[in-house]
């Protein structure tokens, strides 16, 4: 049985990908760690700060002290942070949205994406747009920010939650497919499917344990 650690900025992100790995692929031993501090002080910083690069230098070595064979980040705000970690350690390391972008990018056209933790936005666009420029794929990526679906999640109030996403999807109506941008969104993929039927939604729980899977069988 694998052990992944799971590693979270928000605890909004800890059921979402349970729920994943109950749906998709339930036998590994997971591992939550959680330092809720680093959403808050991403959002009060301009970029990455050394001291950010080093905790999560810190949770990847915590990370391998625990035995795990994997290690999945479900904080998409922290993209060339958890790339150094995946540099420093033997076991493979995924970012949060890296599968479902690779789903995206096999799409094409015009990818839309919704986020409700606005620091993301930018981060997510340089990490998409590097990932179209090495598969050599032409898309191109509309963000939108939906700023009280955060507020509300955390407010014991996921139904308001997953209803704000979804009426913000209109303005991404013209897409070819829509992602959502936060482990913490998944729930909102119904609702969201409901209201635009013919174009497909991804989100990164799904598509980040589809992809872990298939990276340990093939260490296997």
């Amino acid at each position: 049985m694998p052990r992944i650690a799971l590693i979270h900025a928000t605890p909004a992100a800890v059921e979402p990908i349970k729920a994943a790995f109950a749906e998709v692929w339930p036998e590994p031993d997971l591992v939550n760690l959680l330092d809720d501090s680093l959403s808050r002080d991403r959002a009060m910083s301009a970029g990455l700060s050394d001291n950010i690069y080093g905790r999560f230098d810190a949770l990847g070595r915590y990370a391998v002290s625990l035995g795990a064979d994997a290690i999945l980040f479900s904080c998409s705000a922290f993209g060339p942070a958890i790339e150094r970690v995946a540099r420093s350690v033997a076991i493979p390391v995924l970012k949060p949205n890296e599968a479902m972008f690779a789903e995206a990018l096999a799409i094409g056209g015009r990818i839309g994406m919704l986020a409700t933790f606005e620091p993301s936005i930018a981060s997510m666009r340089q990490e998409f747009e590097a990932d179209a420029a090495r598969a050599g794929a032409r898309v191109d990526l509309d963000g939108v920010f939906v700023p009280d679906a955060m507020p509300a999640l955390l407010a014991g109030k996921p139904d308001r939650h997953d209803t704000m996403i979804a009426d913000a999807a209109a303005a991404l109506s013209h897409c070819t497919a829509i992602m959502l941008a936060q482990f913490s969104m998944a729930s909102a993929a119904p609702a969201l499917r409901q209201r635009l039927p013919a174009i497909p939604v991804l989100t990164s729980p799904a598509s980040a344990v589809t992809a872990l899977k298939s990276r340990l069988e093939r260490r296997a």
